[in-house]
C-alpha cells in the first residue's frame, strides 16, 4: 500500500525594519529635543579673611576689608540682586610645631562671606577686580553661569523633543501607508538641565571673563502612537 507523504510548510512574517516598533497598529520611538544659548546671569560668592594671634585684631582686619569692598562697589550696589554679606564666621586655628615645641601656637581667623547674584554680566570683571585688589577669596566656575529664562527654555527644548517625536511617527507611518494617530502613552526622560559646552575663559593673566561659554539644554520623550 503506497504512503502519501505531506509536506508541511511553516512561513515566519517577519516585522518591516522601520525606525520605532510597529506592532498591532502602534508606534513606539524616541522624540529628542536641544536648546542652545549664553548664560546671562551669575551667581557670586567672595570671602574676606583675615588671622591674628588676637581675635579682636583678626576682627577688625576683616571688618577694614569689608569697608573697602563695600565702597568700591557702591556704584554697582544697587545692581547686585540678593546682596548678603551677614555670614560671619570666627574661630581658631592651631598652627604646625616643631615635635620639641611643648606649647602650640594659635591663630584667630576671622571671615565674612558675600553672596549675590547679577544679571549684567557687563558688571563681571569690575566686581573680580574690585575683589582681587582686596585679596578677597572666590572661586568661579560653570556652574555659577545661568541664564534668567532657564524655565522657558527647558520647554522649548520639551516642544522640540515632542514634536520630533510627532515627525518620525509621520514617516514611519507613511512607510507603511498609513497615518499617524493619536499619542497612546508619552514619557518624559529625567530632567533637563542645562550641560556647560566649555568652561568661561579668563582673558590675560588675570581672573578677567572675556567668554562665558556656549550651554545646551536636552530633552528626550519616548512616544506611542496609534497607527491610522
Amino acid at each position: 500500500m503506497a504512503k502519501n507523504h505531506l509536506k508541511t510548510r511553516i512561513f515566519y512574517t517577519l516585522p518591516l525594519l522601520v525606525p520605532g516598533l510597529v506592532l498591532a497598529g502602534e508606534v513606539s520611538l524616541t522624540g529628542e529635543g536641544t536648546v542652545r544659548y549664553e548664560p546671562d546671569s551669575a551667581r557670586l560668592t567672595f570671602t574676606a579673611r583675615a588671622e591674628h594671634e588676637q581675635s579682636g585684631k583678626a576682627t577688625e582686619k576683616v571688618s577694614s576689608l569689608m569697608n573697602q569692598w563695600r565702597e568700591g562697589i557702591s556704584e554697582y550696589r544697587d545692581k547686585l540682586q540678593e546682596y548678603s554679606d551677614a555670614s560671619v564666621n570666627l574661630y581658631s586655628r592651631t598652627l604646625p610645631s616643631e615635635p620639641r615645641e611643648k606649647e602650640l601656637q594659635k591663630r584667630a581667623v576671622a571671615s565674612q562671606t558675600i553672596s549675590f547674584s547679577i544679571s549684567d554680566l557687563s558688571l563681571l570683571n569690575p566686581i573680580l577686580q574690585q575683589a582681587q585688589s582686596l585679596g578677597l577669596n572666590y572661586n568661579l566656575g560653570p556652574h555659577q553661569f545661568f541664564h534668567s529664562e532657564e524655565t522657558r527654555m527647558e520647554q522649548e527644548a520639551l516642544a522640540l523633543a515632542i514634536a520630533d517625536a510627532k515627525s518620525r511617527c509621520e514617516f514611519v507611518a507613511k512607510q507603511v501607508d498609513q497615518s499617524c494617530g493619536n499619542v497612546v502613552s508619552l514619557n518624559i526622560n529625567g530632567g533637563h538641565r542645562p550641560v556647560p559646552m566649555m568652561m568661561a575663559e579668563a582673558r590675560g593673566g588675570s581672573d578677567t571673563i572675556s567668554s562665558v561659554g556656549e550651554r545646551e539644554i536636552n530633552a528626550s520623550v519616548n512616544a506611542t502612537f496609534e497607527l491610522d
